[in-house]
């Protein structure tokens, strides 16, 4: 009995350290997190200080993480850890971990390119490959995007800064394009007329660089007439449909044609036409 006693209160400073080491830890754990959530309000509120938002979402989860690993090493060395061993440890690891995932740690270093250069920012729509969408996050591992038909994508970043990229909303204005086709038999003179005055009705379609007027080429059933004309990025897509829906009625109000893709057949007869089945039937 005396011997079970005097184990107890050889235990007792032991159990209290040891109980105080946990009370202690769990007290680093709850203020790890409140200093994790602190940390992640402020860098949000960095975009309301004039930095870019495109940064943001990257400085968040460095700074989080970066807190909750010191939050560790603070609880490990509550209990006695060797923190300077354990750091060399995590160095170690992280080499073997890093060989493993090469493909992830080039996304992530494609991910500091694309954030370093800048090609392009949150809200701007992009493409790369076959892909186009609006940008809404850039992170350290992929690029979020939604596309026009109202899909979210996630691309890994090494894949996105691997393609050459379109940037269709960074410059201020935008060329538009547009081809009129008349028939042979139509005045040229008069389709550029039209093509003027749709210029002269439009009032979004920009001053400066002045529109072109040509004609493109002599296609198989038609002359094609080209129009360039240059907008406002954002107003684009507006111009672009308004100046098609009036460009037939307006062709056809001045008595031009929209010619179609046809072909003359000539029917040969008499002599002609039996020498030719003549030669035909050679070649066979």
């Amino acid at each position: 009995m005396q011997s079970l006693q005097a184990q107890l209160e050889e235990l007792g400073p032991v159990l209290l350290t040891v109980g105080l080491n946990i009370l202690w830890a769990l007290l680093a754990v709850a203020a790890t997190w409140i200093a994790a959530k602190l940390v992640s309000r402020a860098v949000n509120r960095l975009s309301e200080r004039g930095i870019d938002e495109t940064l943001v979402p990257v400085l968040e989860t460095l700074a989080v993480w970066a807190t909750y690993v010191v939050g560790g090493l603070v609880i490990l060395d509550i209990f006695g850890a060797n923190t300077t061993s354990l750091v060399a440890l995590l160095g170690a690891t992280g080499l073997a971990v890093g060989l493993a995932l090469k493909d992830t740690l080039q996304s992530i270093a494609a991910g500091f390119v694309l954030l370093g250069l800048r090609p392009f920012r949150v809200g701007e729509t992009i493409q790369f490959g076959s892909t186009i969408g609006t940008v809404r996050k850039i992170g350290l591992f992929t690029t979020e995007m939604d596309t026009p038909d109202g899909l979210r994508i996630s691309a890994p970043n090494d894949k996105v800064w691997g393609e050459t990229l379109t940037n269709f909303t960074r410059n201020a204005s935008r060329r538009i394009e547009i081809i009129a086709s008349i028939a042979y038999g139509d005045d040229i003179e008069t389709g550029m007329r039209v093509l003027h005055e749709l210029v002269s009705q439009e009032p979004r379609i920009l001053a400066e660089p002045e529109p072109a007027y040509a004609v493109r080429a002599l296609a198989d059933s038609s002359v094609n007439l080209h129009l360039r004309a240059w907008v406002k990025t954002d107003e684009y897509w507006d111009v672009y449909w308004a100046l098609m829906k009036k460009l037939k009625p307006a062709l056809e109000q001045e008595g031009l044609t929209i010619p179609f893709p046809q072909r003359q057949l000539h029917i040969v007869s008499g002599d002609a036409k039996k020498i030719v089945a003549e030669q035909d039937a050679a070649q066979r």
